[in-house]
């Protein structure tokens, strides 16, 4: 999910000389020579074995925007930069306006479909109007086959497994999962996890929001279920929280320059997690993001200095 510009830029502020004539806006080709030395950190897919950048891309509100050129135009520039930066998971949703249909548009100006895990989601009850949406969005993505295809908000769970079985079987889909974004129903979604055959769930899970930790992730390791975690700045609290503290000289010691990578590293390296997904609308977040999935990532006693800074 998207967060405030004005905080980010807060964070921003904070980077040194080197690194801010990069957000400034050079080009990625020494940040990609960079990557180059420090690869970022994969996961693997449980079930299968796949393995997957951990900073994806979201895309609520970020994407939704018309057909002009002029909006378009910097979403044309993130999607370009995000692949060129290894990132693959890109998720999205019928809910989300436009942005199925945009990325769809871009990745295949691109020509970068085959470069990316495209996922998203139904959202709508009734197996006719979830085939009718799920058809719709592989149109509107163009991605058919479909790498990920979510149950969103457990609406019509039951029904929408079923058909995405029967789909997976076929061939349409890679991969199906289930998704929330409220800590509230982390038990009905511990409940599927513990009752399906599942590839994927994805949870809200950050600094800010902790509870997925008590028992939905150790259950997602348990039954060997990948972890796409969303809302990972809880919808910019973090960022409005922290802007007013300059970043601690401990964050080095996990090659951090921003708050944002702080948060990202302390996701990403639960062991749990496959993904996260920050969603964004400026390259040089984006860059930002991406440098939160490489270099050293904060064991146990970081984490927890890390979770005690955020309170």
């Amino acid at each position: 999910m998207s967060h405030p510009c004005f905080t980010r830029r807060a964070a921003l502020r904070l980077i040194g000389t080197g690194t801010a004539a990069l957000m400034a806006g050079a080009s990625s080709k020494a940040f990609g020579a960079a990557a180059n030395v420090l690869p970022m950190l994969t996961r693997k897919i449980p079930s299968s074995g796949e393995p997957l950048p951990v900073i994806g891309l979201g895309t609520w509100q970020s994407f939704d925007v018309g057909a002009a050129a002029a909006e378009r135009a910097p979403l044309r520039e993130v999607l370009a930069e995000f692949s060129a930066l290894g990132g693959r998971v890109i998720d999205s949703s019928p809910m989300y306006g436009n942005s199925e249909g945009v990325v769809g548009d871009l990745s295949g100006e691109l020509k970068l479909r085959s470069k990316l895990f495209v996922a998203t989601k139904v959202w709508t009850s009734g197996r006719a109007a979830g085939v009718t949406q799920m058809e719709d969005s592989l149109r509107k993505l163009q991605a058919d086959p479909i790498d990920l295809m979510q149950v969103h908000n457990l609406v019509d769970v039951g029904l929408h497994l079923e058909t995405l079985r029967e789909w997976k079987k076929r061939g349409r889909v890679r991969y199906l999962g289930i998704t929330h974004y409220n800590a509230g129903s982390h038990d009905a979604v511990a409940k599927l996890v513990a009752a399906q055959v599942l590839d994927f769930v994805q949870i809200n899970y950050s600094v800010g929001e902790r509870e997925a930790e008590q028992r939905l992730l150790p259950l997602c390791q348990e039954r060997g279920v990948a972890v796409i975690a969303n809302r990972p700045f809880a919808s910019g609290d973090l960022f409005t929280r922290l802007r007013n503290r300059p970043l601690p000289a401990w964050a080095a010691e996990i090659g951090c320059e921003t708050w944002a990578q702080v948060l990202l590293k302390f996701i990403v390296s639960h062991p749990a997690i496959t993904c996260a997904i920050p969603a964004t609308s400026k390259v040089a977040h984006l860059r930002d993001n991406m440098k939160g999935g490489i270099g050293v990532m904060p064991e146990a006693k970081m984490r927890a200095r890390i979770a005690a800074e955020a309170v």
